[in-house]
């Protein structure tokens, strides 16, 4: 590590034009290698530089240098932080903690909001930011920062900037109709994102139509990913609202998403050799996947005849009312 700081500091030396540039290298090694008080001392000397031309590319990397150093207050004020929780009010050391926490907050907060204004994506500098605005209890600053974050069309596209304002809104519970604008927005990103569960459960109790037919469409979207093929909760969700849309006669809604499906998810999800493998690894999911095989293909599907066939005695019960329910409101009975 000695030999490799003085390589750095050579270096430096050397090349006094990039002097910033292998700082900032420099700290970030520091960083990586736990010596957070080297990185901060390297990251202080060279937010003093003063050397060479003023141009948009410098000003970028003094900008990121009093970013990291602001990070590396945020970790001390996130410690200062957790010391005071232990703190009683009546302690005669919390009001001198207090003061301490608010100092590093100040600190932290002054030298990361001058780079999370520039078109980037700063995930972890928003976020820290974001956390000391909501513990001082300035929601509006702090949503303001996320929504500008995640909606300002100079900064590129970053599905984490409508989770963390998704995330917020949740957490100051915010309407329905703003959590399902936001995740919206992040379907349109990333449609098998976990957080897609909850964006269909949003749409599901919403009384517009318009979403009820979307919540259909997010759950489709999600189980098209070979990540999501073993999410139970998904397919249980696409079980229990296939069978209430079919009950609400909204067939329509149904072969709209099965149309572009039909000559693939048979073979992604539905094969007998899913149906042997499923049943052997997770009887519950093989359940929920018959059934939905069942509506979309109807009784003579190889995967829903496959567990159809199985004798068990805790789902029997289950089984029998998925071949009656699949008789009825299967989309490929001629009577619906």
């Amino acid at each position: 590590m000695e030999s490799f700081n003085t390589f750095a500091d050579r270096m430096k030396n050397i090349g006094v034009m990039n002097y910033l540039k292998i700082s900032l290298q420099h700290a970030l090694y520091l960083l990586h290698h736990g010596m957070l008080k080297d990185a901060k001392r390297n990251l202080s000397e060279a937010e003093t530089w003063r050397h060479g031309e003023n141009t948009s590319s410098r000003e970028i990397l003094i900008n990121l240098i009093q970013a990291y150093k602001g990070l590396l207050q945020y970790y001390t004020w996130s410690e200062k932080k957790m010391e005071l929780s232990k703190l009683d009010k009546d302690d005669y050391a919390y009001n001198a903690v207090a003061q301490d926490v608010f100092n590093h907050s100040w600190k932290t907060s002054a030298n990361i909001s001058a780079l999370i204004k520039i078109p980037g994506v700063w995930d972890p500098f928003v976020k820290s930011y974001v956390e000391m605005l909501e513990f001082y209890g300035d929601r509006d600053g702090a949503q303001e920062v996320l929504t500008n974050y995640a909606y300002d069309e100079k900064f590129p596209s970053n599905p984490n900037a409508h989770i963390y304002l998704y995330n917020f809104l949740k957490r100051q519970k915010a309407p329905r109709s703003k959590l399902i604008s936001v995740l919206k927005i992040l379907y349109q990103i990333v449609p098998s994102h976990k957080l897609m569960l909850e964006f269909h459960t949003l749409l599901r109790k919403s009384e517009k139509e318009e979403h009820r037919k979307l919540g259909l469409e997010v759950l489709f979207g999600v189980l098209d990913f070979a990540g999501c093929t073993k999410n139970i909760t998904a397919w249980k969700y696409l079980a229990k609202y296939l069978k209430n849309i079919l009950m609400g006669n909204h067939l329509a809604w149904v072969q709209e998403e099965w149309n572009s499906r039909k000559n693939w998810w048979p073979g992604f999800h539905f094969s007998y050799f899913w149906a042997k493998s499923d049943w052997k690894e997770d009887t519950a999911l093989a359940c929920e996947k018959a059934f939905v095989a069942g509506l979309l293909l109807g009784k003579g599907c190889r995967y829903f005849r496959y567990i159809l066939k199985q004798d068990h005695q805790v789902l029997g019960k289950k089984i029998k009312r998925m071949k009656r329910s699949v008789k009825k409101y299967s989309i490929v009975n001629p009577r619906l």
